[in-house]
């Protein structure tokens, strides 16, 4: 079977999320399959900058990486990433359609957020199933996240879409909350299935002397980390509240990463000799980087439920370390911490509640063990090289309808 897979970012050179997840799973699928990306020029913090190029083929492992002559402007320049989601649209697109051997099968991820139009186009054009894996839920997320205001703009990009989503062959997503947003929309239950992302399981680093792990962790007596995206869809000013609070009682509270935000909430964190600013650490460096907080956060706005699915989760769970998950209790996130006992749930619009729980888990270090018992134990579930099958199964099914 030929897959293609759509994303503008791809790992390396693009940090994203969604190219880190794309990588291992197109790494999976070519063990069996001939498996295409098609992506652009890099442009997501980059590790490294390519010249410009109208397209050019690379083949990283068993993987095709084909990128098309996209803009690579900065992603904090909300103009120039559209000129690069504009772009990659335009020039994916021409591949897409004129790509041989043909593909046996479509995978439309969510970068750019409208790419699912395109692959549902060139699915029709070319008589070729499509997947759609929502990695996040738009326009609504974008309007929930407050980066876009509902206009003339977000109603035809919802209507463009839904018709999209309806005419994929299978729709995968990323948990039960997201799932019900989707069936909201009107696709047929029996088109819908969850494939979490996982984690690759590992040995947690925590010798107090590793240089990553003193850093992270400082002076501080207990250190809770929030590692990942410091974008609109987090709760931050619950974690900076938590913060202010905590801070005679010797709790640090370090955030790992970058995003449009970071600027803005290093700002809002002057002052505060317990909060902390972090960079991005090499990937070889994410065992120290999980082994060295006692509570790692995990953080969603009200309303974003279901719209976007944080996978930093199962990385954490792996990990075997307590979770602190600022989310809205409806969440998928919510749900798993809840059910297995594996950290604390905090609702992000009650903060002295944040408090006062984080307060009782400082009192009690046998319930923080407890917890970190748990989530090692609960961890061999969300195994992605278990979820990698599932994922692979559904698309071997899909392309085998052609």
């Amino acid at each position: 079977m030929h897959a293609l897979i759509l994303n503008i970012y791809y790992y390396p050179p693009d940090v994203a999320a969604t190219s880190r997840i794309i990588r291992d799973l197109a790494d999976f699928m070519a063990e069996k399959h001939d498996v295409t990306v098609l992506a652009g020029r890099p442009s997501y913090n980059p590790e490294e900058y390519h010249p410009y190029y109208l397209f050019r083929r690379r083949w990283q492992g068993k993987v095709n990486v084909e990128r098309v002559g996209s803009t690579a402007f900065h992603r904090r320049r909300m103009g120039g990433r559209a000129t690069n989601f504009l772009l990659y649209l335009a020039f994916a697109f021409l591949r897409a359609l004129f790509m041989r051997p043909k593909p046996d099968a479509i995978i439309a991820m969510t970068d750019p957020p409208v790419v699912n139009i395109l692959a549902a186009v060139v699915s029709a054009m070319r008589r070729v199933p499509y997947v759609y894996n929502i990695r996040d839920l738009h326009p609504d997320g974008a309007i929930a996240a407050g980066m876009m205001k509902s206009g003339l703009v977000t109603k035809v990009w919802d209507r463009l879409h839904r018709w999209a989503m309806l005419r994929a062959d299978l729709v995968i997503v990323l948990g039960e909350d997201m799932k019900q947003r989707v069936l909201d929309k009107g696709v047929d239950p029996g088109r819908v299935e969850i494939v979490r992302d996982g984690a690759t399981p590992f040995e947690t680093a925590t010798e107090p002397d590793h240089p990553v792990i003193r850093e992270i962790r400082g002076d501080f007596d207990f250190v809770v980390v929030y590692g990942g995206n410091l974008g609109s869809t987090g709760h931050w000013d619950a974690l900076l509240y938590a913060a202010r609070c905590l801070e005679p009682e010797g709790v640090g509270f370090v955030f790992i990463g970058d995003g449009v935000l970071r600027q803005s909430l290093e700002q809002q964190a002057q002052g505060l000799g317990n909060v902390r600013f972090l960079p991005f650490y090499p990937e070889e460096n994410l065992s120290q980087v999980l082994g060295a907080a006692d509570l790692h956060a995990v953080t969603l706005k009200p309303g974003l439920e279901g719209l976007s699915v944080p996978s930093k989760l199962y990385p954490i769970l792996m990990a075997g370390r307590p979770v602190l998950a600022i989310t809205p209790l409806a969440s998928d996130a919510a749900h798993i911490v809840r059910k297995y006992k594996c950290g604390v749930v905090a609702d992000p619009d009650k903060p002295d509640q944040l408090v006062a729980s984080m307060r009782r888990v400082l009192s009690c270090p046998q319930a923080l063990e407890e917890m970190a018992s748990q989530a090692r134990d609960v961890s061999h579930l969300f195994d992605r090289n278990r979820e990698f099958g599932r994922f692979l199964k559904l698309i071997e099914q899909v392309g085998g309808r052609r």
